[in-house]
C-alpha cells in the first residue's frame, strides 16, 4: 500500500462508510428520532464532562522558579467559583510541595496550555481532577530524574517533602534541580497517591486569589494596559434586532482627543487619548441601524407559551399522555419565570494590540481557544499569531461564553496602530447581554388511591441556550432537536413514579439568549419542584415523605435519597408553621450531582 492509503484516518473511515449509507441513515434517524432524542438526551443529563484540552506534556503545565516555587499555568479562568484554589490543591498533592508554594496563573494562548471548550458548567474540578493528578505526579518524577543526576544518586532512594528530595544525606530543592535543565523525557504516568493520604485535596484552606483580591491589585480585565495604550468606544444598538448599516462620523472626527474613526462592516467605533473623548466622540456618531419591527414585553411573553415553539419529547416512561387524556382528576399548575440578565460586576471589554501579523489581547473571557480562533479569522492571521492573556473575571456566570469584542478591540487598535483599551459601558452591557431565556411551564399530574403520583408530565417553553453557541456544534441542533441548556434540570427526577413524561418546547426569540448561571437549571427546579409541593398538599403528604416515596431504587436514586435526608436532618425539618416560621424545601440532580436545600420563612406584616 501507499504511505497515502495508509493514511485513512479514523475520522476518514467514518465520514466515507456513513456517506455510503447516507439515505438509510437519514431514514432510520427519522423515522426513530423519537427514541432516538429521548436515549441523547438521557445520556446528556447523566455525563460527567471530560476536560479538552492536551494533557501530554507537565512543561507546559508547571514551571519551577529559583524561589522553589511553582507557577501553574491553568487552563481554566478563575471568574470567582474558586477553581484556581481546587486546582491548586489538586496539584499540590501530587507535586509534593506546600500550597503556599504553588502560584496559579491563567494560561495564554502562546503557552501552548489551551482549554479545547470552556471554563463552564461546573466542569474545571470534575473535569481535570484525574488528568491534573497524572500531570502533577509526571511532573515531579521528572524533577526527581534531574536531581539524580545532579546527586549521582538512585531515585527510588529519594523523599519528597515541600519541594524538597532528600536521599537521606544530601538534599537537593526543586530549583536546584530543574537549573539549567533544558533536555526532559517524560516517563509513564506514575502511580497516584491513595486519596485518603492526600494533603489538601478535602480539606478548607484560605483562597489563592484572596490576598489580590482583598488588597485591590490589578488582576482583572478592567485594570489591564499596556504602554502607549490608547482608548476605544463601540456604538452599539439599543433595540432588539438592530443590525449596522452605515455611519455618519462627520461631528465626531472634531472632537477633542479622537486619533481614528473606524467604520468597518458589522459596527462603528472611535480611538480616542481618553476614556472620555471615546465616548463623547461615539455618541456624536449618527448610525443607521436596520430593524424587522419594534419588540415588546407583552409579545415575548405571547411567544414563550407551551404550544407556540417546536416540541421533542425528552423523556418518556409508561403512559403519562394517555392516562392524563383519560383521567377526570388532573391537578396542573403554570409556572413563568422571567429573561435574566447576567449582570456580572465587570462589563466585557479588552486591551488588544495588533502589529502586523500579531496580536497580543488581554480579556476577561471564559473562552480562550475560540476568542484566539474568532480574532485570528478576523484578522486574516495564523492562530499560532494571536496570543490570548486571560485576566481574572470579575464575574463571568455564562456572559463570557462567547467574547467577539475582542475582535472590536483587534480591529481598532490595527487602525490606530497602537494598543487600544475598548469596554462596555454599563448600559450597553445590559442592552447587548446574552440573556437567560424567559420560560413558562405547563405541569399536569394524576394521584392513585395510596396518594401518590400515578402519572405526570412537564411542559417546558424556552428560547435557546446551547444552539446558536459558539460553544455547540451544528449538527447538535438536528440531532437533539431539544436544546440541552433551556431544558436542563427540567427532566423528572422522581422515577419511581410509573408514568412520567418531559417535553421541550422550542422558541425562537429574537434576541440573544446563551448561557446563563444554573441554565434551565433554575427556572426548570423551580417549576417542578413547587408543583411537587402542590401535590404534597394535595394528598395531604408530608412534602420530602412523598418525595422519598417516589424517588427510584437505583445508585442515582439512593443518592438523592441520602442527600434530601442529610438536609432533613441538618434542618430539623418540620412541616408546619412553628413561631411565626415555615419551611420550604427542593431537590435537583445536575452534572450527576444530587443537592437539596431547605429554606426557613417567616412573613411579618407584608413582608417575607
Amino acid at each position: 500500500m501507499s504511505d497515502k492509503k495508509k493514511k485513512l484516518s479514523r475520522r476518514q473511515f467514518i465520514l466515507r462508510t456513513a456517506a455510503g449509507g447516507t439515505g438509510a441513515l437519514i431514514l432510520g434517524a427519522y423515522i426513530f428520532r423519537g427514541p432516538i432524542r429521548r436515549s441523547i438526551a438521557q445520556y446528556a443529563d447523566t455525563i460527567d464532562m471530560e476536560y479538552i484540552g492536551s494533557t501530554d506534556d507537565p512543561i507546559i503545565w508547571f514551571e519551577t522558579t529559583a524561589e522553589n516555587k511553582i507557577i501553574f499555568h491553568c487552563p481554566k479562568v478563575e471568574m470567582g467559583q474558586g477553581a484556581f484554589t481546587g486546582l491548586a490543591q489538586i496539584a499540590a498533592d501530587e507535586l509534593e510541595v506546600s500550597i503556599e508554594q504553588i502560584q496559579v496563573v491563567h494560561a495564554a494562548t502562546l503557552t501552548g496550555n489551551i482549554d479545547g471548550l470552556s471554563t463552564g458548567g461546573s466542569t474545571s474540578i470534575p473535569g481535570l481532577w484525574e488528568p491534573l493528578r497524572e500531570l502533577a505526579a509526571t511532573m515531579r518524577e521528572m524533577i526527581k530524574a534531574a536531581a539524580a543526576e545532579k546527586l549521582g544518586t538512585d531515585v527510588k532512594s529519594f523523599s519528597v517533602k515541600d519541594g524538597v528530595i532528600s536521599d537521606g544525606i544530601k538534599s537537593i530543592t526543586y530549583a536546584e534541580a530543574v537549573s539549567e535543565k533544558t533536555d526532559w523525557t517524560i516517563p509513564d504516568i506514575p502511580e497516584l497517591k491513595p486519596v485518603m493520604s492526600l494533603r489538601y485535596v478535602g480539606k478548607p484552606i484560605p483562597r489563592v486569589d484572596l490576598k489580590p483580591k482583598v488588597f485591590g491589585e490589578p488582576i482583572f480585565g478592567m485594570d489591564a494596559t499596556m504602554d502607549g495604550m490608547l482608548y476605544g468606544a463601540v456604538v452599539r444598538p439599543s433595540k432588539i434586532g438592530a443590525r449596522f448599516v452605515d455611519a455618519d462620523t462627520t461631528e465626531a472626527e472634531k472632537m477633542p482627543g479622537v486619533i481614528k474613526i473606524v467604520k468597518e462592516k458589522d459596527f462603528v467605533g472611535v480611538v480616542a487619548e481618553s476614556r472620555m473623548q471615546a465616548e463623547l466622540a461615539k455618541n456624536a456618531i449618527t448610525v443607521e441601524w436596520k430593524t424587522d419591527r419594534n419588540w415588546s414585553s407583552k409579545m415575548i411573553e405571547d411567544m414563550i407559551k407551551v404550544g407556540q415553539g417546536k416540541a421533542v419529547e425528552i423523556q418518556k416512561e409508561g403512559k403519562a399522555q394517555r392516562i392524563l387524556e383519560e383521567s377526570s382528576e388532573v391537578i396542573s399548575s403554570e409556572y413563568f419565570s422571567p429573561i435574566g440578565a447576567h449582570a456580572q460586576l465587570e462589563p466585557n471589554g479588552a486591551v488588544a494590540f495588533v502589529e502586523e501579523d500579531k496580536a497580543t489581547i488581554m480579556i476577561s473571557t471564559q473562552v480562550v481557544k475560540i476568542t484566539r480562533d474568532e480574532v485570528a479569522a478576523r484578522l486574516g492571521i495564523p492562530k499560532k499569531h494571536v496570543n490570548i492573556i486571560p485576566t481574572y473575571l470579575g464575574g463571568g456566570f455564562g456572559r463570557r461564553l462567547h467574547t467577539p469584542n475582542a475582535i472590536q478591540a483587534a480591529l481598532l487598535s490595527k487602525a490606530a496602530g497602537r494598543p487600544v483599551k475598548c469596554f462596555f459601558n454599563r448600559i450597553e452591557e445590559f442592552q447587548n447581554d446574552t440573556f437567560r431565556p424567559p420560560t413558562h411551564h405547563v405541569l399536569k399530574a394524576v394521584l392513585n388511591d395510596s396518594g401518590l403520583i400515578e402519572a405526570m408530565e412537564h411542559h417546558v417553553s424556552s428560547g435557546d441556550v446551547a444552539f446558536g453557541s459558539a460553544l455547540t456544534p451544528r449538527i447538535a441542533e438536528p440531532l437533539l432537536g431539544a436544546d440541552l441548556g433551556a431544558w436542563r434540570g427540567g427532566m423528572i427526577q422522581y422515577r419511581g413514579i410509573p408514568n412520567f413524561r418531559t417535553v421541550s418546547w422550542r422558541v425562537k426569540l429574537p434576541f440573544a439568549t446563551s448561557w446563563w448561571r444554573s441554565l434551565g437549571l433554575l427556572a426548570n427546579t423551580f417549576a417542578i419542584e413547587s408543583f411537587i409541593d402542590e401535590l404534597a398538599v394535595r394528598a395531604a403528604k408530608d412534602p420530602i415523605q412523598f418525595r422519598l416515596d417516589q424517588i427510584q431504587d437505583d445508585d442515582r436514586g439512593y443518592r438523592l435519597k441520602e442527600v434530601i435526608k442529610a438536609v432533613a436532618k441538618q434542618a430539623n425539618w418540620t412541616n408546619g408553621v412553628k413561631n411565626g416560621r415555615a419551611m420550604g424545601f427542593a431537590a435537583s440532580t445536575d452534572v450527576n450531582t444530587p443537592c437539596a436545600q431547605i429554606a426557613e420563612v417567616s412573613i411579618e406584616g407584608s413582608q417575607i
